[in-house]
């Protein structure tokens, strides 16, 4: 299944009540990817007040969520920022709020509106890229037909990975796993039965969003 994720780590940095709440977020494709970002941020901002780490690996029924309040008032920070990041479409993705205390108490209330409003500030803004299946292909074709093959690819979104020029044309390809039905229909019909793709892997890629 599809979903969006960043396509990049991203930095915004908001003052309330004297207090500044910068929230870094990122791509993460695996729980220790998040887990090592998160520690990368501490590590960073050591003599912050608090770094409330929240995440989401993978995305809808398959996904893994975290989120600590890093010693503030239970419920008003971890959870403000995961919420934020479940609403936001995004799968795949860590953030983390650090905070600077300045001098004036927020309350609970004040806190979570904090941390929400610091959280949206990066999800709203951050580039996002689309995790699809694609299948990585083989095929050999004469060169009367080579060009007619690319075009064909390129019509439906394929992506050339890699030619070899002998006896015959030996192309690499990719195309989304919903695409490739269309282009094996097609090649067929171009080739009159005679060439056919095999699938060597299938993997999840990014796909930009422009």
């Amino acid at each position: 299944m599809a979903y969006y994720v960043p396509s990049e780590e991203l930095r915004n940095e908001i003052v309330i009540g004297g207090s500044r709440f910068i929230a870094t977020l990122a791509p993460a494709f695996s729980v220790e990817v998040a887990r090592d970002f998160i520690a990368q941020i501490k590590n960073e901002f050591d003599d912050a007040s608090h770094n409330v780490p929240a995440f989401l690996i993978g995305s809808g029924n398959a996904v893994t969520a975290h989120a600590s309040d890093d010693g503030e008032p239970s419920g008003t920070a971890g959870r403000p920022a995961l919420s934020v990041l479940q609403g936001s479409g995004l799968g795949d993705v860590v953030l983390v709020v650090t905070r600077y205390f300045g001098g004036t108490k927020l309350g609970t209330g004040g806190l979570v509106k904090a941390y929400t409003q610091a959280a949206h500030t990066v999800v709203s803004v951050v580039p996002r890229a689309e995790k699809v299946m694609a299948h990585r292909i083989l095929l050999s074709t004469p060169y009367p037909l080579f060009e007619k093959i690319q075009r064909l690819a390129e019509m439906l979104d394929g992506e050339v990975l890699g030619e070899e020029f002998a006896a015959d044309v030996r192309l690499t390809l990719r195309f989304q796993v919903d695409k490739f039905e269309s282009f094996e229909k097609k090649l067929q019909e171009l080739s009159a039965g005679r060439i056919s793709a095999k699938i060597v892997e299938t993997s999840e890629i990014l796909l930009k969003i422009t």
